[in-house]
């Protein structure tokens, strides 16, 4: 009896001492995460929209609001991001019989510097790539603004699921 009692009591602590808190998002972050941080996304790409850089860095700190229990700070937090916009480009796709094109693809690429001062295994230095087709009669000024909120929206969800839920 006082064997399976003492298997208990070392099966519990064992049990407790490794803890993982998980979030309605599928992220996973050490319970010692309690800091997120966002720094501005330099616009370094020719071309693009004006407010780009600060519509992806208020994107991704209203993810980590929205998404997980952190607190958000503006010196350098627990988890920290800093990055920069280094490509926005159009170019055309679907080439129809007399080469015009019938859709133009948007295109933008941010590179993400990610670190987790808690568990560093989880740092990272990447590009994030998304893009959204439009019809080649439209110009670009006409449908810019809905493309990227579409596109922004995946690159958001590319950072988020990269960094903290562990994919």
């Amino acid at each position: 009896m006082k064997k399976i009692i003492f298997s208990i009591i070392i099966l519990s602590a064992t049990i407790q001492s490794c803890t993982v808190s998980y979030t309605l998002s599928g992220a996973s972050i050490a319970p010692e995460v309690k800091t997120v941080s966002v720094q501005y996304f330099t616009n370094r790409a020719p071309l693009a929209m004006s407010n780009i850089g600060q519509y992806i860095t208020d994107e991704l700190k209203d993810k980590f609001k929205s998404q997980t229990s952190l607190t958000l700070v503006n010196d350098v937090g627990h988890l920290n991001f800093e990055g920069e916009i280094t490509q926005y480009d159009t170019k055309p796709m679907a080439i129809v019989g007399d080469e015009t094109a019938a859709q133009n693809r948007l295109s933008v690429t941010v590179h993400v510097k990610f670190t987790n001062e808690i568990e560093p295994k989880y740092n990272f230095d990447s590009d994030f790539t998304r893009y959204a087709d439009y019809d080649s009669n439209l110009d670009l000024a006409q449908v810019e603004q809905e493309l990227m909120e579409e596109i922004v929206e995946q690159l958001i969800d590319d950072i988020f699921n990269k960094s903290v839920v562990n994919w």
